[in-house]
């Protein structure tokens, strides 16, 4: 059975951290973070706001587009770097939600979380007969920053993303490409009892290697090219890394969705934003081609091709 994209929402945290703000703390600058990041600003959540809260807010909004309830869902797969350690976000959500019905955990990816929790959601609907999936990416990342220390506190922000899957008219989930090297575990990583520890150097240039890698692979797989590609919306980490990526692919600029100028990077919550920034340009219309592709600690890496299943010919 077909299956793809019925339902999509997000929560992001209303306020608003800019690099000025940062900049009152830190030896910083609006110009020196801009010009190697491509970062203006984050969303912060509060003290009194948790991962679950977020994704459950993102949920419900998914739940809303896609025109079901709770009870409907079979199944949720949260992608977060951020949750607890037990019992899973996931769990918590499905409590926050009443979705009563549904099989939940979590998958721990770093910023290739959602695109592993959507595959693992599209392969478990058929295997465990569910017609209806959330899949969310989720994350406070704003918890585990040492905000003393420049070369991360600027690169990371709050918020969360959720689509629910379901039955299609055709499918929408066309190819899927995921791999890790755990050789690369000690370039990004945090310890049970501190913050984010990265290097920074090594991690770019991975990620300006992997990234238009996974998106050939997975277009191959799809059996399109790059010319069939309607959109490109890639993790959120640098504007750098998106802008090698897309040169080395030949991808025109128009082409791909950038949100980390008021994002920044919000882990395995970075896709399914910049989804939703899609949508509300236009840009996503039914039998859309889009290619996914995340990157991050472990290393992991990730990339989905999608066709946009929303619409009026949605089954």
């Amino acid at each position: 059975m077909n299956k793809g994209i019925i339902g999509l929402g997000t929560s992001l945290p209303s306020r608003r951290v800019t690099n000025e703000d940062l900049a009152s703390t830190l030896d910083t600058s609006d110009e020196w973070i801009r010009t190697r990041t491509g970062i203006g600003a984050r969303r912060i959540a509060s003290d009194d706001i948790d991962v679950t809260d977020l994704a459950t807010e993102a949920a419900r909004n998914a739940l809303e587009d896609a025109g079901l309830t709770a009870e409907d869902i079979g199944l949720i797969v949260v992608g977060t770097a951020t949750g607890r350690a037990f019992p899973s976000t996931a769990c918590v959500v499905q409590q926050k939600l009443g979705a009563l019905n549904a099989t939940a955990f979590d998958i721990s990816a770093a910023c290739s979380g959602f695109i592993f929790a959507l595959q693992t959601a599209r392969s478990m609907m058929d295997s465990m007969d569910k017609r209806y999936a959330l899949v969310i990416g989720a994350e406070k990342m704003s918890s585990i920053v040492d905000w003393s220390d420049r070369s991360t506190a600027i690169l990371f922000g709050d918020g969360a993303g959720a689509v629910v899957l379901g039955e299609t008219k055709i499918e929408g989930l066309n190819a899927f490409e995921l791999g890790t090297d755990g050789r690369g575990s000690a370039l990004l990583f945090k310890e049970l009892d501190g913050p984010i520890e990265m290097n920074g150097r090594e991690v770019f240039k991975f990620a300006v290697r992997k990234l238009p890698e996974i998106v050939e692979k997975v277009v191959e797989k799809a059996g399109d090219t790059l010319a069939d590609v309607d959109l490109l919306i890639p993790h959120q980490a640098n504007l750098r890394i998106i802008d090698a990526a897309r040169e080395r692919l030949g991808i025109p600029e128009e082409k791909v969705i950038v949100t980390i100028d008021e994002h920044a990077n919000t882990s395995a919550a970075s896709i399914p934003l910049a989804l939703q920034e899609a949508r509300s340009q236009g840009r996503l219309r039914y039998g859309t081609k889009v290619v996914l592709a995340g990157f991050g600690a472990g290393l992991t890496w990730g990339a989905s091709h999608i066709t946009w299943t929303q619409g009026e010919e949605q089954a």
